[in-house]
């Protein structure tokens, strides 16, 4: 009976220890398992975060870049048609600057631009030259501009005066590693200046009327590139639109196509013709006035880039 009670007791500790190990074993397994499986979804979770940093990082042509400074010359051949009628209202004469006035068609200028680019897809551009212009002749004709009617034979001086800024936002819909194309919203903005006048033997005072404008023209358009090689690439803009602003109404259309070749990292050669036509009516206290000018030639230009970065 001793013995059977004695023999219950150790079988019973016996019990009890191997369940204890039992357990503890079990609770390492359950323990090193969730461990693993914190490790390995923590290392999933790296993965798949580089795997969408991977994906969100975008090959684009080799000529978009964030920032780009560009500095060239300009030179074209202008159609300048202006038509000022007088105070009162009588209509004058449509002048041909170039033909009735003696211009130079042909002029130069020099230019800058700048283009920053917020995204791949997003780029800002401002841009800015002027022409100064002017002339003496003979008139072989006679016609009225302004308040004065300006007689045969008689030598007259006078000038033309233009400075284009332009601004413009552009989104490109289509952006792949050898080509983007896209859409524009912006404006030319205009500063006019203009004038004819006379001083003869028998004028006791000089005989003028000179008029000057601000326009702005606002442009809707498409713009796009392509890049034929790693460092050769072609570009193109078409801008048009219409519009009436209080008591200017305006018509502008431009568009330019060049190509431009990689010399290094940070500098680029451009090349290209470009196209700049606008009409612009003006109702004022003082005059009304008619403008129709264009101005249509060739550019070269030197570009510095900056800020490359792989784009998202």
């Amino acid at each position: 009976m001793k013995l059977n009670y004695k023999l219950s007791i150790a079988i019973l500790f016996f019990g009890i220890t191997a369940f204890g190990q039992s357990t503890n074993n079990s609770e390492n397994v359950a323990s090193n398992q969730s461990s693993y499986n914190i490790e390995n979804n923590l290392s999933m979770g790296i993965i798949q975060k580089d795997s969408t940093k991977v994906k969100e990082m975008r090959d684009v042509p080799w000529f978009v870049e964030r920032y780009k400074f560009s500095f060239g010359f300009y030179g074209g051949y202008n159609n300048t048609n202006i038509q000022l009628d007088s105070k009162s209202g009588d209509a004058g004469a449509e002048v041909d600057f170039e033909n009735d006035l003696g211009y130079n068609s042909y002029t130069s200028s020099i230019f800058t631009d700048f283009q920053w680019r917020s995204s791949s897809r997003s780029r800002f551009m401002l841009a800015y030259y002027n022409l100064r212009r002017d002339s003496s002749k003979k008139l072989e004709k006679t016609f009225d501009f302004g308040e004065n009617t300006y007689e045969i034979n008689t030598t007259i001086y006078s000038y033309f005066n233009v400075g284009v800024y332009r601004f413009s936002y552009g989104y490109a819909i289509l952006s792949k590693p050898k080509y983007e194309v896209g859409l524009s919203v912006g404006a030319h903005i205009l500063e006019l200046q203009l004038g004819i006048g006379v001083r003869g033997d028998n004028i006791n005072a000089e005989v003028s009327d000179n008029f000057g404008v601000t326009a702005p023209l606002p442009d809707f358009g498409i713009w796009g590139g392509y890049a034929f090689t790693d460092k050769f690439a072609v570009n193109g803009e078409f801008d048009y639109f219409a519009v009436q602003i209080d008591n200017i109404d305006g018509e502008v259309l431009s568009y330019n196509l060049s190509a431009t070749y990689k010399l290094s990292n940070h500098f680029n050669i451009t090349g290209g013709f470009n196209s700049l036509n606008t009409t612009i009516d003006v109702t004022g206290k003082r005059a009304d006035a008619r403008i129709k000018w264009g101005n249509n030639g060739l550019s070269l230009r030197a570009a510095y880039t900056f800020g490359t970065k792989k784009w998202k």
